[in-house]
């Protein structure tokens, strides 16, 4: 922006100290940079308004500064600290000489750009409604007061001024009224982001928001778009978990063997072979079926036993059945059947080592003391025919879930920080809780 010859210089009756006059013809106010003097612009004597010393307030955007925002070249002229005996807020004044006059709000560590507005809202029952763009109530009836004041501006501005103050929202944006006994006035605020306000004017970027901060009232959830964008990814995800457990939760090449074994009588142990893996890392699946099994269990030890390193890798199973009748009816429980799962086998040929033992539970059958094992066991109990399906790959549904499960909580993590978000924003409103359509337009972007 060049140099305007609208600038122009004064003296500080109180201190000497020259000061820029930078929006010459429509400043009414400004204050001594030096001594921090308010004073009136208009009085061709340079008036003192009162003194103003005690201000030593660190500005986040020194007074002159100049930066450019939205393709415009702004420069801050004036400052003030405002407080409405809940939250207190800073507003800078800035300032060009085409464009004429912007304000930048700070509060919460966010930034917003308030434009003020030539003509009314629109009215529409409790609604506001700007260009088309509708806005709710959130505060109403508060009285902002000017508690510290810094630099220029277009109205004669002193701490202890009050207005009445009501705000209207929809995400992103806020529409205030200001009025006093004279006028009133209208302004629509921009909440800016991070990226923006840094690059106009070096300032820190607003800190993301966590459980325990305050968020402004126009303030939109920064984890509902996080939200809305995951679902694609998590559906995605969904479908590519479908197609890998498709093609390799498959089971190929089943090979099947069978042996027999007496309840309560000695371990059966057999070797059935070979078995091939020509791949790596190789999953194998085991049926073990004991279809006659009844009053009693099956203890099933399968061994793949490498046929060069002869390592061993080791499943069990327990296939057992009991059913009887009582007062309820007839009762069944167990199961005949079990899958067994390796995981990863090394590439090889192996054996496989199956010891099989059976005991029968229950009072039928003729009973012999077997002096080898110093207990009594059943005579007379048919044998019980073990039959083995091996198979190259197999499923692992927990496997499966537990990706899903995985794929799930960010977004239900995301959901509960948004609730989170909007309990701690509604809770400022007038009339709070908040009804639905609160909940639903905190999901909208801005």
């Amino acid at each position: 922006m060049a140099e305007d010859d609208s600038v122009r210089s004064l003296s500080c009756p109180a201190c000497g100290g020259t000061i820029a006059l930078r929006a010459a013809g429509y400043t009414v106010t400004l204050a001594c940079e030096y001594c921090g003097t308010l004073i009136d612009a208009t009085d061709p004597a340079v008036r003192i308004i009162t003194r103003y010393n005690e201000m030593q307030a660190s500005l986040a955007i020194p007074l002159g500064t100049r930066g450019t925002l939205r393709g415009i070249e702004w420069e801050a002229i004036g400052w003030m600290e405002r407080s409405d005996g809940w939250a207190t807020w800073e507003e800078t004044l800035l300032f060009n000489p085409y464009e004429g006059y912007r304000w930048l709000i700070a509060q919460n560590g966010q930034w917003s750009l308030g434009t003020m507005l030539t003509a009314a809202p629109q009215r529409d029952g409790p609604d506001q409604i700007v260009g088309g763009r509708r806005f709710t109530p959130f505060y109403g009836g508060n009285t902002a007061r000017v508690t510290r004041v810094a630099g220029e501006f277009y109205w004669r501005v002193k701490p202890g001024e009050e207005v009445r103050a009501s705000d209207y929202v929809r995400p992103g944006f806020m529409l205030s009224l200001e009025q006093d006994d004279r006028e009133q006035g209208w302004t629509i605020s921009e909440l800016l982001t991070g990226r923006e306000i840094r690059a106009a004017f070096d300032v820190d970027p607003p800190p993301f928001w966590i459980p325990g901060m305050t968020p402004l009232a126009h303030q939109p959830s920064p984890y509902a778009r996080r939200i809305k964008d995951w679902w694609p990814i998590a559906a995605l995800s969904f479908v590519a978990l479908l197609v890998l457990l498709a093609l390799f939760g498959r089971t190929m090449q089943p090979q099947m063997f069978s042996l027999s074994v007496t309840p309560d009588g000695p371990t059966v142990s057999q070797t059935f072979g070979p078995i091939a893996l020509p791949l790596g890392k190789q999953a194998m699946t085991v049926e073990a079926l004991t279809p006659s099994v009844e009053q009693g269990w099956v203890d099933i030890d399968v061994s793949f036993v490498n046929r060069k390193t002869q390592d061993s890798y080791d499943a069990y199973a327990l296939n057992e059945h009991y059913s009887g009748q009582d007062s309820d009816g007839y009762w069944s429980e167990g199961a005949r059947s079990q899958t067994l799962k390796i995981a990863s086998l090394p590439a090889g040929t192996y054996d496989m080592v199956v010891d099989v033992q059976a005991h029968h539970w229950g009072s039928s059958g003729n009973w012999a003391f077997d002096s080898s094992s110093r207990t009594y066991k059943a005579e007379g109990q048919p044998p019980i025919e073990v039959n083995l399906t091996v198979a190259r790959g197999a499923r692992f549904t927990s496997n499966f879930w537990l990706a899903v499960l995985m794929i799930l909580v960010p977004p239900l993590l995301m959901l509960v920080l948004h609730i989170m978000f909007e309990n701690a924003r509604l809770a400022q409103k007038d009339g709070s809780p908040a009804d639905a359509d609160d909940w639903l337009r905190g999901m909208e972007s801005p």
